[in-house]
Parts: structure tokens; sequence; C-alpha cells
């Protein structure tokens, strides 16, 4: 959406003031671990953009709370796999030997908004070192949550998302719906449902000072039924701790991360049919 579309359909601008109640009313609180997934436009026009967006978090999260922000950069694979757009064959060996490895500092986000891609850069930001499924973090837990990030199973049990669950964390998705929920990623690493099966993942990265074309075991992720998943969770009897709010004109959603990714693993033995 170009930046005359978001003043046609935005009243009143949105600030830092404004952004502050906003998130403080959705019922954001200082101390919290919250992973945000967001849209920029979807709020409307912002004055100060996703810089205003970020101050405001956090500022209502404040010196004890952290904020997450997933840095996903998925161009970092084997271009044998990639469909938006694809490449030639010919040029696939070409990819694997020249593509510049993973740098937590320089590599930038992929299809993650304006906000995360923003975040990232912030000086007191944290980012865990995997090549393809990232997450950044500001804050006092923020080195917890993004250390020792495992290279296999990006998204599962030893990545930042198993931290946030282990500190009992929030997820708040600013303009997005739950197709944009990574947390139930994690669900899919623990459920068992028909068509779950393993994939061999490619990502140039540096090892003892040099750039090396590395290979690992993942499990096939999916998100095409997250949002089916999302209307389930919100109609359901645990779906009633999320917070539905307005953070500028963007429709919004707070929930404790446990509750969506425990119904996730439920929900997805019983309704993916592989």
């Amino acid at each position: 959406m170009s930046e005359g579309q978001v003043v046609r359909k935005t009243e009143t601008p949105a600030t830092i003031e404004s952004l502050q109640a906003d998130f403080t009313t959705l019922g954001i609180e200082k101390g919290m671990v919250l992973l945000v997934h967001s849209s920029l436009s979807a709020m409307g026009w912002v004055c100060g953009g996703a810089v205003a967006v970020i101050m405001a978090l956090q500022e209502v999260l404040g010196e004890t709370g952290t904020l997450v922000m997933p840095t996903h950069s998925t161009d970092l694979s084997d271009p044998s796999q990639w469909e938006n757009p694809p490449v030639p064959e010919s040029w696939w060996q070409t990819i694997r030997e020249t593509m510049p490895a993973y740098d937590p500092n320089l590599t930038p986000t992929r299809s993650m908004g304006k906000i995360a891609e923003t975040f990232r850069k912030q000086s007191c930001v944290l980012r865990s070192a995997h090549p393809q499924s990232s997450f950044c973090a500001s804050g006092p837990q923020a080195l917890d949550i993004i250390n020792e990030h495992s290279l296999a199973y990006g998204m599962g049990e030893n990545s930042p998302l198993t931290r946030i669950y282990d500190l009992q964390g929030y997820v708040l998705l600013l303009g997005v719906d739950h197709s944009s929920n990574t947390s139930i990623h994690l669900a899919e690493y623990r459920a068992d449902f028909p068509g779950k099966h393993f994939v061999q993942e490619g990502a140039p990265i540096s090892q003892a000072g040099s750039r090396i074309w590395t290979t690992f075991e993942d499990i096939h992720v999916d998100a095409s039924d997250f949002d089916r998943l999302g209307k389930d969770f919100l109609r359901s009897d645990t779906g009633k701790v999320v917070r539905c709010g307005k953070v500028g004109i963007a429709d919004c959603q707070l929930m404790p991360q446990r509750a969506v990714v425990d119904f996730a693993i439920e929900w997805l033995e019983k309704n993916r049919q592989g």
C-alpha cells in the first residue's frame, strides 16, 4: 500500500503518545516478554513511522520488559526451493557458491515489514544466529531468548520461540492475522499429524572466519491453515484470553503465547490432514 493510500484512509495521525495509550488499553504491561508481528500500513499514517511504533512499545514495556520480533531472511536458502520468484536451474550452483554468508548485523529481513526491519538496526537489539529464521530482541531477557538458536529445526525446541514459551511471554498481532503468527510453527514441531515430514535446508554461513554453504535438517512448515486455526482459537474457550482492540486503525490481538501454542498442537493433530 502506498503512503498516499495510507494517508487517505487515516482520519487522525497516530503519534508516539497515542500509540502508547492504545498499547496500554490493549493490555501491554511493563515487564512483559512480547513477540510482535506487525504491519505498519495497517495502523494508518503514523507520525515517525516504524521508529515511533518501536519507541512506543519500548516505553510501555519499560526497562523490565523485553521486545522481540521475527527477523527472518528466507532468501538465504537453497535456490532449488525458490518459488516467489523461481530462478533458472542453471543459476543454482552459482547462488550456492557466491551468496554472502548470514551476518546478523548486515543481512536484511525478507517480508517481515518495516517495523521489524527498523527494529533489527537499533543499537540495543540482539539478533539470533539462524541464517533463515532469526529473531531480534531488546531488554533484560534478550540474550536468553536469542542465544543458542540451533541451525537444525530453526523454530523448534532450541529456538527463541521456545524461550518465549518458557518465559510465559505474549504475542501481539499488530495489524496482521494468525497467518503471520510464527509461534504456531512451534506447535507444528510439537504436534503429530499426517504428512509431517523432514526436509533438508541449505544456507550460507560464516564458520571459523570463512564463508561456507551448509545443510541442515528441518521439518516442512506450512502456514496455509494458520488463519483458520486462529479463527477457531478466538471462538474457543481458550481464546477468551485474547485481548482484541485497535492500535491506530489496525485490528490487533494480544495473547499469552502458551495459550495459542497449546491450542494449536491439539488443533493441528485434529484438523491437519497432510
